[in-house]
């Protein structure tokens, strides 16, 4: 058969491993760019948070020249939360590079991106990355490598993978780490300075070279009838809905007719637009596209992620992309509070439905279902940060809304019992941290896997924990490793309930009135709270602006003046020393509220509130649940 010069490959790994920093390197010597162009890091990370959290959110394409092969590439995230944009993508590619740090070794999200391509039966090739460390430990990595293939019962010809070497962020690749031994990249002193371009004879192509002998390039099925799977979605606000998938067999053209077949398996006649290719990081309009290739099809605007696209004489299904069961949900609902629609553009529940419906369009992972309220509907996720980073969109695109805190799903076991999330924590914390650590996480119903001793100082410990355990920990955790312990999860599947888990220890502040906050009430409001406020700023009834020393919710008013009397004067409050309130992130509010709170979600504010806003209405409702209980 003759040949298609095509092959696509994945870039995998856990969070951090250098995964963009690798596909810079890749577009960057493969003269994507001109030689005077101003490139920034990690140039595929180009959706705003991506950038300013330094995290890949979403699978993005881009394609490369080598010899007489187009090699389309496809960056993964390497976060958990995301991980359902790893799952889809694994049908398009020939092979993925999985990396692993030379020093951490195979982490969490290493190995479930790892099963998912061994399981489509894909042949991986392994780039050990950050080889200049100084504590890397690269024939231990290699070791440890090779048992998780056996763990995750990779067959013999995947457990002969290729291996190779390298400093992504120099953009260097060989095949014996012993060649570049006395390279270090950084800024300072007899570090050479970074850039994706090489360095003296070192550059990517041990790395392509690898690629095009370790993969067949894509059979030519030009002549059979077309055939292409939608692995991704996205949109243009011109040409509307995009699909996004490999052609597995047969050509497409310009104003074909084609099939699509539904989930249900039901085939729909429908018309395509535009065609584009990936070349570089530019999509180009091509009036044909041939199988192998990762095309944008435009035109069918009710398209779907694991619908096929066929030859309407021949609809044949490529079957359904399963994705796995979200874990988390949290209500979003409209925000009712005395500040709602000040700043915001988008403030009524159709406004809030609308957009969770458009991100059901891209995001596979969401799930979102009706409530008996109008007003409020449960969204479900993978994670925190998955529905953290959608808040975070909203918030951006000027909606209000309030939401609740995260509950973990819960599903029924084959004998009726409860079962709930489960995740892996991998911990790493100086020596003499690792007791806190240790009572903390068995406190929260977690049980030690693994515990064993880091270079420097420093213990590594796996535990595997409930999620609704972890919920809040984060902050907790940072506290008592005075910032030096890392902390890595990822879902390892549903176990039996575990039992009551202690909730937040520490009661709130609540504010009994509406006004701006005086330094004069909060001095006196401090000796016993930690302050969410600031003098000058507004509250209104029912907001939480401190957290209480005890355990009990306490009503304080924020707002008070001072009187002016004839022997003091109002205006000496600048001798008044304040402790600086404590700023919120989303993510820190959603790990901190209680069941009776909401986090209000405003473009410029993030407020937290009892979900009742009167003092006495909280009173009845306390009541009339303790009587009835």
């Amino acid at each position: 058969m003759a040949k298609q010069k095509i092959i696509n490959i994945a870039v995998i790994a856990h969070v951090d491993a250098g995964k963009s920093t690798l596909v810079d390197a890749l577009l960057s010597q493969s003269h994507v760019f001109r030689d005077n162009e101003q490139v920034v890091d990690c140039v595929m990370d180009s959706d705003a948070i991506e950038r300013e959290r330094g995290i890949t959110i979403y699978s993005k394409n881009c394609s490369i020249m080598y010899k007489d092969y187009k090699i389309n590439i496809v960056d993964t995230p390497g976060h958990a939360d995301f991980s359902s944009e790893v799952e889809r993508i694994m049908k398009t590619v020939d092979t993925v590079i999985l990396l692993v740090d030379s020093s951490e070794g195979p982490m969490p999200q290493t190995r479930f991106v790892l099963n998912k391509s061994l399981q489509q039966g894909i042949n991986p090739i392994l780039f050990i990355n950050k080889i200049d460390k100084k504590d890397a430990r690269i024939d231990e990595v290699v070791d440890e490598v090779y048992e998780l293939f056996m763990d995750l019962e990779a067959n013999d010809e995947q457990l002969d993978f290729p291996i190779l070497y390298g400093i992504a962020r120099q953009g260097i690749a060989v095949t014996d780490p012993t060649e570049v031994a006395s390279v270090f990249v950084g800024e300072e002193g007899s570090k050479i300075k970074k850039s994706p371009k090489g360095y003296k004879d070192w550059d990517i192509t041990p790395l392509l070279e690898c690629i095009i002998n370790h993969c067949d390039p894509y059979p030519d099925l030009n002549d059979e009838p077309l055939q292409m799977q939608v692995s991704s979605l996205a949109y243009d606000d011109y040409i509307g809905r995009l699909g996004i998938g490999r052609i597995t067999r047969g050509k497409m053209k310009e104003a074909q007719q084609v099939a699509v077949t539904k989930e249900d398996g039901s085939a729909a006649k429908c018309k395509i637009n535009q065609i584009f290719r990936y070349m570089g990081m530019s999509r180009i309009a091509v009036p044909e596209a041939e199988c192998g290739d990762i095309v944008v099809v435009s035109g069918i605007s009710d398209i779907s992620i694991g619908e096929t696209i066929c030859d309407p004489n021949n609809p044949e299904s490529l079957g359904t992309i399963s994705i796995e069961e979200p874990t988390l949900s949290m209500n979003f609902m409209i925000n009712t509070s005395p500040m709602a629609g000040k700043v915001g553009k988008y403030v009524t529940s159709r406004h809030i439905r609308e957009r969770l419906m458009k991100e059901l369009e891209v995001n596979v992972g969401l799930v979102v279902e009706e409530t008996d309220s109008t007003d409020c509907f449960k969204v479900s996720g993978r994670g925190e940060l998955h529905l953290s980073i959608l808040i975070e969109n909203m918030r951006r695109e000027g909606y209000e809304l309030a939401v609740s805190k995260p509950e973990v799903v819960l599903k029924k076991g084959p004998n009726g019992e409860t079962l709930e999330p489960v995740e892996e924590v991998v911990i790493s914390v100086p020596d003499e941290y690792s007791g806190t650590v240790i009572s903390k996480l068995n406190l929260r119903k977690g049980m030690m896997q693994q515990m064993m001793s880091e270079s420097e100082g420093y213990t590594r410990i796996i535990y595997t924990a409930p999620t609704r355990g972890l919920m809040g920990y984060r902050t907790e955790f940072i506290n008592e490793t005075h910032g030096e312990g890392t902390m890595v999860r990822r879902f390892a599947g549903f176990e039996p309930w575990k039992g009551d888990i202690p909730d937040r220890i520490n009661g709130v502040a609540v504010a009994q009135e509406a006004g701006s906050c005086t330094a004069y009430a909060i001095f006196t409001i401090q000796e016993r709270v930690q302050m969410f406020v600031e003098p000058g700023d507004h509250v209104y009834e029912g907001q939480i602006v401190g957290m209480n020393a005890r355990s009990d919710d306490m009503v304080v008013n924020p707002c008070r003046a001072k009187k002016a009397t004839n022997m003091r004067a109002a205006g000496s409050d600048d001798t008044i020393k304040l402790t600086p309130k404590r700023w919120f992130t989303l993510e820190e509010a959603l790990e901190f509220i209680d069941d009776d709170e909401l986090v209000e979600v405003t473009p410029t504010d993030i407020r937290i509130r009892k979900k009742i806003l009167t003092e006495l209405e909280r009173r009845k409702d306390y009541n009339r649940r303790h009587n009835n209980g």
